[in-house]
């Protein structure tokens, strides 16, 4: 029995229905749904996807039984109908659209009328007694055939009917007459002959075939590739092939065409929705020929169809629960239904839709979360670009959209200058090839950033997200000169002070100032998150390095800090030059000299944080970078060694930049990433983390004594051997109990480690025996499961590897599950095996990343942390793993399971 590759759908019954998408396509299933729930749906057929994947893998040939059932539903549409393709008297004409199962923009476009010809439109011309008519849509049938069937540049068409009614001294198309369209019909088929090389196909049959070929041939055009690629939607999914017979909007003032969504999809407001035209066809609509009207009008205009189209307002949500998309033809006041799908909204809009059908008891709570795309929340918590200016001509480059947010300011190149403008009361953009830690008090005084370096886990895109700030990194077209203080994009150049705008959520740089709009935390979003933390198991943590970031976390609802990076506590004015101090520092005794310095400045630091969470754990990263990061830059010394020489400078100057620099040479690395950072800093010079603990445990003796409740959690970093653990953990342990005993309190505390070293993960059980937690630091994990460097590789090859398929994704910036993924399983199996106490969690910058979160759930991890401003997001995403998975894990059954843990950890 050969395949079925076409379903009907007529007269209140259809071959398929709405769950059939992958083989009908969403356009095909919501026809033979709204066929079967009585709704006036024109008949006609759908061809499967499974054809075109056929026709894509046989080198464009239809499957062998394809043409034939393609003649018996034609026969069968022709009976249903009581015309026939092509005939003279009163032929059948046809839609063709493309159909994909996920609403693709980039497919080919709809083409109208097919089955008329030079014969036919006489036969239609006559049997609707409307010769205008008739022609007019010959005429669009020819423009649309040529423009999307066979790529002629639609302009051509475009400039000759405006040529025509210039010449006929007439404004608008409906002023022309039926004469006026065969000259016209006769000048377009010039155009496509010249453009073809042949004359424009009379044969309806034909017609059909090259437009089905030619829907088929649009699954992998450029603009197709580029949307399935962004949206990371599968390539071997192919398009469905609607054929259905033609309904008019055009056939006078009792006709009209018309798009609609059964609530607002900007605001969520439920209201009828949409536009419409009288005497139109529906392409007029959505390419802007003319200006609509507001769907209310109808009401007026044609009375009985906008009765019937309220009814389809009403029974198209209450059949599918949710908002409908719907494109609809009156013929001569007969309402007739085109299509529908699930209608495409704003992060404000899908919000108040989901929590508004809950009070309605369309859908319940559950259903309301999967609705949200936890991406979209992203508009509600970040300043954005006021969607009523239009700017795409100022755009002057796109990079990678690294932190969320929209920001306009003056461009400034370096981080001493942002902080000057900033202090004179002007809005800046820092504009870097990269930043680096030295570069935070710049990265703070800035409304954004922007580099032309680096990627969506860069330093630049780490801190901006953390700090709830727009960022654009990987600017590749954009060249910044420094001397000159100036960048160029092509032929703009954008000189210090000159305004530019970025928008974060697409990596736009525009010239000039863009306004933007407030974002709202309203009641709708707390009423979608409060859900949402009722299901979820996993706890939500942040990322946090001062006390307002966690102020702002906790405001998002986050249970705890999961990762407080203590070297950026160390850049300000007037600790960094303590700490170079130390680090020139010629034996112990100085060191110590100059590390006790910077204890008061930490106590105050990790005081205000605790403060700020208190009651919920904070767990505290002791100094992981390299210690060359807090020196200058050698080649910044060189020269200011060679214009001291050059300008006679005075010779101590010279001669303690010489010091320095000789310090510089001797702390700089290869390769620092893999050199003497983490605990290897730690075990080197340990009275660095000597002051970080015993700073930490003052601060929470201080606050306890006054009556507050700090959680600390010291953390280790860059652990590979349970060697280097052992006497880091055992200093933790001692330095605290010698705290807690002199200031008399009670504190609990945990010291635990951060794996992110593939051998920590292959020692997991060894590691447990000293660790009472684990936080997964995915970035470095996947920077050295893979063996990229995450800046390089986001900046040169990791995007072409994504578009070659030989990654399925980025890994910096969703979890590689099957690589990665499998160290994380194992060292939370064997950890627990060891400890089955373990605290878990994930404070790498996957944790707010949804699939990422779905793993960790899968993993049965006590948390995710993220930056503050993707909390709720993670929160959402939490909710969504739990109801998707239920008590589902991939860890081994016999670990013990810790949602008891989750609710409320015991420390």
């Amino acid at each position: 029995m050969s395949k079925k590759y076409v379903y009907f759908f007529a007269n209140k019954k259809a071959d398929g229905s709405a769950s059939m998408k992958d083989l009908l396509g969403g356009k095909g299933a919501n026809l033979a749904e709204m066929t079967n729930i009585g709704l006036p749906v024109p008949p006609g057929f759908t061809i499967s996807t499974e054809a075109c994947i056929y026709y894509i893998n046989h080198d464009s040939k239809w499957p062998e039984s394809l043409d034939v059932a393609i003649d018996e539903h034609l026969s069968r549409l022709e009976e249903v109908t009581g015309k026939k393709l092509g005939d003279e008297n009163d032929p059948l004409l046809v839609s063709v659209r493309s159909g994909a199962k996920i609403s693709m923009p980039g497919m080919m476009d709809t083409v109208l009328n097919l089955g008329l010809n030079d014969l036919s439109v006489k036969g239609m011309a006559s049997k609707t007694s409307n010769e205008r008519f008739a022609y007019d849509c010959y005429r669009r049938f020819i423009q649309m055939f040529g423009d999307v069937v066979k790529g002629i540049d639609s302009e051509l068409f475009e400039k000759e009917l405006t040529s025509l009614k210039e010449n006929k001294n007439v404004k608008n198309d409906t002023d022309l007459t039926a004469e006026d369209l065969k000259e016209l019909i006769n000048n377009y088929k010039i155009i496509y002959k010249n453009a073809v090389g042949s004359d424009f196909p009379q044969d309806p049959k034909q017609q059909l075939r090259e437009a089905i070929n030619a829907v088929f041939d649009s699954w992998n055009t450029e603009r197709a590739v580029t949307y399935r690629k962004f949206n990371k939607i599968p390539d071997d999914l192919g398009t469905a092939v609607n054929v259905q017979t033609m309904v008019f909007g055009n056939m006078g003032n009792t006709s009209a065409t018309g798009v609609a969504f059964t609530r607002n999809p900007a605001t969520g407001e439920k209201e009828y929705y949409g536009e419409y035209l009288i005497n139109a066809q529906g392409e007029d609509v959505v390419a802007g020929i003319r200006t609509p009207q507001k769907i209310t009008n109808l009401e007026k205009d044609l009375p009985d169809s906008w009765e019937e189209l309220k009814n389809v307002y009403k029974t198209l949500e209450a059949h599918y629960k949710d908002v409908q998309d719907f494109e609809f033809t009156i013929q001569e006041n007969h309402l007739y239904m085109l299509q529908t799908r699930t209608g495409k909204r704003t992060g404000k809009a899908a919000v108040k839709i989901a929590v508004d059908m809950v009070k309605e008891g369309i859908i319940d709570k559950k259903t309301a979360l999967t609705r949200i795309a936890p991406e979209q929340l992203d508009q509600l918590l970040h300043r954005q670009l006021d969607p009523e200016v239009e700017y795409t001509d100022k755009i002057m480059t796109t990079g990678l959209p690294a932190s969320p947010g929209a920001a306009t300011g003056q461009v400034v190149f370096t981080a001493d200058e942002a902080e000057k403008w900033k202090e004179d009361g002007k809005k800046v953009i820092l504009v870097r090839s990269e930043t680096t830690p030295e570069d935070i008090h710049g990265m703070i005084a800035a409304e954004g950033i922007v580099t032309s370096r680096g990627g969506m886990t860069s330093h630049a895109a780490v801190v901006a997200r953390g700090m709830g700030e727009p960022c654009v990194a990987g600017c590749e077209e954009l060249k910044i000169d420094i001397k000159n203080k100036q960048f160029t994009v092509g032929s703009n150049i954008v000189n210090e002070g000159d305004y530019i705008t970025i928008d974060g959520n697409n990596g736009n740089v525009i010239l000039g100032q863009i306004p933007t709009v407030d974002p709202k935390f309203d009641d709708n979003l707390k009423s979608l998150l409060s859900w949402a933390d009722d299901i979820r198991t996993l706890q939500v943590w942040t990322n946090a390095d001062t006390p307002k970031d966690a102020k702002k976390a906790r405001e998002f609802g986050a249970q705890g800090i999961g990762l407080c990076r203590t070297e950026h506590m160390f850049f300000d004015e007037k600790r960094l030059p303590i700490v170079r101090e130390m680090i020139m520092s010629k034996n112990k005794e100085e060191r110590k000299i100059a590390v006790n310095k910077l204890l008061s400045f930490q106590k105050e630091d990790f005081k205000g944080i605790l403060e700020a969470m208190n009651d919920l754990p904070v767990t505290i990263r002791l100094l992981d970078p390299p210690l060359h990061e807090f020196l200058p830059q050698r080649e910044e010394i060189k020269e200011e060694i060679i214009k001291l020489k050059y300008t006679g400078g005075d010779e101590n100057s010279i001669r303690e930049k010489e010091e320095l620099l000789k310090i510089v040479n001797s702390l700089s690395e290869i390769n620092p990433m893999l050199g003497h950072r983490g605990c290897r800093l730690g075990i080197t010079y340990p009275v660095i983390y000597e002051m970080q603990i015993r700073a930490i445990f003052e601060a929470a003796c201080e606050l306890k004594k006054a009556g507050k409740n700090p959680r600390p959690e010291v953390m280790i970093p860059l652990v590979g051997h349970i060697n280097e653990l052992k006497p880091l953990v055992a200093m933790s342990k001692k330095i605290a109990e010698e705290v807690i005993s002199s200031y008399g309190v009670t504190l609990k505390y945990m010291v635990g480690t951060m794996i992110e070293i593939p051998r920590a993960a292959l020692t997991a059980d060894e590691i447990a025996t000293e660790a009472e937690f684990f936080s997964f630091g995915t970035n470095d994990l996947t920077q050295m499961t893979f063996g990229y460097s995450r800046d390089d590789a986001e900046g040169k090859f990791l995007g072409y590897y994504v578009d070659q398929k030989i990654l399925p994704l980025n890994p910096f910036q969703s979890i590689d599950t099957t690589g990665v993924g499998k160290l994380m399983k194992f060292a939370v199996e064997n950890g627990r095996r060891t400890n089955p106490e373990l605290q878990i969690g994930i404070c790498g910058e996957h944790g707010g990343e949804s699939n990422s979160i779905e793993f960790c759930h899968l993993l049965d991890l006590n948390y995710v942390s993220c930056s503050p401003f993707r909390v709720p997001i993670a929160r959402i995403a939490a909710a969504q793993a739990a109801i998707k998975h239920g008590d589902k894990r991939i860890v081994d059954v016999r670990i013990k399971k810790n949602h008891e843990h989750n609710k409320e950890l015991e420390h």
